[in-house]
């Protein structure tokens, strides 16, 4: 089972490169075709995806009806101008925090619906 996983790690840790490398040699010397190695890299991409995530993105999708409490909200939450927070309202989807916790995003998020937003959490 430890030489497994040692294996699993080897190959999330490859490149495309890599990975093509490895391909063209299952090929060559055991004439396994790509898309059974497309298998292997499948299996090492879910891996990779299984990693927890750490950043989040809090999008704006739309300011809903209340836009005027939305802005108030942006403005708080950005440190940014009436204008700029405005802007950011009005050109919705649009990122209102990016690269921040998963406490501060859902913090983030239930000002904004609160305020009569739409968000969404990425």
């Amino acid at each position: 089972m430890a030489d497994i996983k040692a294996l699993a790690e080897q190959l999330v840790g490859l490149t495309v490169k890599d990975v093509q490398e490895l391909a063209d040699f299952l090929k060559s010397e055991y004439g396994i075709e790509p898309a059974a190695a497309a298998v292997v890299v499948a299996a090492a991409g879910e891996a990779v995806a299984a990693e927890e995530k750490t950043a989040f993105d809090v999008v704006l999708v739309s300011g809903g009806a209340s836009k005027l409490g939305v802005v108030k909200v942006v403005k708080e939450i950005t440190g940014l101008g009436l204008k700029e927070a405005k802007e950011i309202v009005d050109t919705a989807p649009k990122a209102v925090k990016e690269g921040v916790s998963k406490a501060e995003a859902d913090d983030i998020a239930e000002k904004l619906k609160a305020a009569g937003a739409e968000v969404e959490v990425k």
